[in-house]
């Protein structure tokens, strides 16, 4: 029996029933553009660590099991995404997923999710930074914010950093394998600045107007959007205006609505326009 025959992504993600973030929110995202999504979770949340109570689990001693069903099934891919690993030992799980579902054929697309503001997150150690540096060498493209990629360089974060800063950045990041980077949510007063180095190509920075204060989920339909467009065979740059121009939208929407922050963006009516 032939599961291949439509085009998959494999997230590799945790799963929050109730935010909008991480694979539920990538999950209607690449499903919008028309690519099945198989999700591999991390940890499953009732909701994200951004409210004051949340259940948790970790499903790191599932996880192995589950990737063998699907070699069972002979799926194969035709990208995967990561997004937030809590432990070394994922990190591990994940280069062992590269290795049974990836290859040349597979665009992988790495978003680092560690921290923000120049700090590593609470739930985060530098022990699993410098472990998750290891899926660099078998990403295509790389997704970090401005923390993240100073983190995976080992560079002192500036707040306000100048194109030669970030051109730097991406140097370096992609000396270790992804030759597609963005550096995401660069804050310069009223906008939003997106820095998209292509390696042999002169670096594009493309501005959206700032619309309210961060949200949760925000980077991961914007990781979301440039897998899709990858596999979808959309030039990089033009997926990086695509998503930063979704998101602008839904952002639009979800202030005007007065949502809570913890709640997420509001996508679910903007789909159909993917």
């Amino acid at each position: 029996m032939n599961h291949n025959q439509y085009r998959k992504i494999a997230t590799i993600s945790d799963f929050s029933g109730f935010g909008r973030c991480s694979i539920t929110a990538a999950l209607p995202i690449i499903s919008a553009l028309k690519i099945q999504n198989c999700p591999l979770p991390t940890s499953i949340f009732s909701n994200h660590t951004g409210f004051d109570s949340f259940f948790k689990t970790d499903f790191t001693p599932h996880m192995q099991a589950y990737m063998d069903e699907w070699a069972k099934l002979d799926l194969r891919f035709d990208g995967i995404l990561t997004g937030f690993l809590s432990s070394p030992e994922q990190v591990d799980l994940t280069l062992n997923f590269f290795e049974r579902f990836g290859g040349s054929h597979v665009i992988t697309v790495v978003d680092p999710v560690m921290g923000d503001y120049g700090k590593l997150y609470p739930t985060y150690s530098t022990q699993l930074a410098n472990k998750l540096s290891q899926l660099l060498p078998k990403a295509d493209i790389l997704t970090p914010n401005l923390t993240e990629a100073c983190i995976l360089t080992k560079s002192e974060y500036r707040s306000n950093p100048n194109d030669e800063f970030l051109f730097t950045l991406c140097q370096k990041l992609g000396k270790n394998g992804p030759k597609k980077i963005v550096i995401t949510g660069l804050e310069r007063n009223d906008t939003l600045e997106n820095y998209v180095y292509e390696d042999g190509s002169t670096p594009t920075v493309i501005t959206s107007p700032k619309i309210g204060p961060y949200r949760s989920g925000t980077g991961d339909v914007f990781s979301a959007i440039v897998a899709g467009d990858a596999v979808n065979g959309k030039g990089f740059t033009d997926s990086i205006r695509h998503a930063a121009s979704f998101i602008t939208k839904v952002m639009k929407e979800t202030v005007r609505r007065e949502m809570p922050l913890t709640d997420g963006i509001c996508f679910e009516e903007f789909l159909c326009e993917l």
